[in-house]
């Protein structure tokens, strides 16, 4: 007998084969985008890096007119500072009525300029030279300015107290919130001026805000108590 014959099965087509075909046929292989690596930088000098930071940078600090004798006496004291701490140029501009500085070849740090200018700034406002060379040696230093009117619109005789209020007797009260919140406060005219973290500025604003609104310096005292009894237990 015979053997049968094997029984093949139909291959199936794919209807998308031919479709396929001629798309594949269409596409442009030098379209397809390949793979890249990523790319490798040489490693800059230091020479290039110190040039980008001494970048020559200027600024002028106006002075007002009722600073400008003490400027001149304290002038040695502002003017060390800023050469041997920061490396700065300084100059005073007499007929500008202002302090000019720039950066130098000796500059190191890149916010030098700013500290700088931050620091006769802070004497320009009136603090002291021993109080303002503190924002050259911190970083978490600020200055802040307000004004009475600000808080309360006051006229004559009710503003007269109000500024009363703040220093109390011989500066008795400016004293113990200066101690208390640890910043160093200004009062020029209307004008406030305060120096410290940003923290401690807060606490000794809303001292000041208490007292222009009228709040008693006994009741002021407690609560600067409470503040710096919460203070020294989150430093502990």
């Amino acid at each position: 007998m015979q053997p049968a014959p094997l029984a093949h099965e139909p291959i199936k087509s794919n209807p998308h084969t031919k479709e396929d075909d001629e798309l594949m046929i269409d596409i442009d292989p030098g379209s397809v985008p390949q793979p890249s690596s990523a790319p490798s930088f040489p490693v800059l000098p230091a020479s290039a890096l110190r040039s980008t930071v001494l970048k020559s940078e200027s600024r002028r600090i106006p002075i007002p007119p009722h600073r400008m004798t003490p400027i001149k006496k304290d002038w040695i004291n502002i003017f060390s500072p800023l050469t041997e701490i920061l490396g700065l140029q300084v100059r005073m501009n007499v007929q500008r009525r202002c302090v000019e500085i720039r950066t130098s070849k000796h500059t190191k740090d890149i916010g030098a300029i700013q500290k700088g200018a931050d620091f006769v700034k802070a004497y320009a406002l009136g603090f002291n030279v021993n109080d303002a060379i503190a924002l050259l040696r911190l970083d978490d230093l600020y200055l802040d300015s307000f004004e009475i009117k600000d808080v309360k619109t006051l006229h004559g005789d009710h503003l007269s107290r109000a500024i009363g209020r703040i220093a109390g007797q011989d500066g008795k009260t400016k004293f113990t919130i200066e101690n208390t919140s640890r910043t160093r406060i200004v009062l020029a005219d209307t004008k406030i001026h305060i120096m410290g973290s940003f923290q401690n500025i807060k606490v000794a604003k809303d001292a000041i805000v208490s007292l222009i609104l009228g709040s008693p310096p006994g009741k002021v005292y407690a609560g600067l108590r409470t503040v710096s009894s919460r203070m020294k237990q989150r430093a502990m």
